[in-house]
């Protein structure tokens, strides 16, 4: 049974949010969008057989849209998803044969996008005062929650 008051889990949720979202972000997401505008020749993971530019341009939108949406707090589970998806391609596919230290960092922001994903975004987020204007079908919701 646990003694943590009713809102520590909605901190604890906007920990995550703000870390892993907002680290993503900046560190790796905004960097892959010069190199998306930047002109010139893109190499770039083709782990699905998109083209080297289709995956770069996913990875982008996971990176920097769907991290921003983690940093507010708006569609948690849903921009949760792509996060999940891209994190378990650089541990598993990018950096399948690389020592466990490599796949750290991708494994740990997998493990965050996986809790955030389950839990949702929390009370301390911009979600809650958009709640009352999402459908109120049970699965788009918690898609959307």
């Amino acid at each position: 049974m646990s003694t943590a008051p009713p809102w520590a889990q909605d901190l604890a949720l906007l920990g995550l949010r703000l870390a892993f979202g907002g680290l993503m972000l900046l560190e790796h997401g905004l960097g892959k969008l010069d190199r998306l505008t930047g002109g010139g020749t893109i190499r770039f993971a083709d782990p699905f057989g998109l083209g080297p530019e289709v995956s770069l341009a996913l990875t982008t939108f996971a990176e920097v849209v769907c991290a921003g949406l983690l940093v507010l707090g708006l569609f948690t589970r849903a921009a949760a998803l792509p996060l999940v998806l891209t994190m378990a391609v650089a541990a598993f596919w990018a950096h399948g044969g690389d020592p466990l230290g490599d796949k750290e960092p991708a494994l740990m922001y997998l493990a965050a996008y996986l809790a955030l994903f389950v839990f949702g975004g929390g009370r301390f987020s911009l979600q809650v005062a958009v709640q009352r204007w999402l459908p109120r079908n049970r699965v788009v919701a918690f898609l959307l929650g």
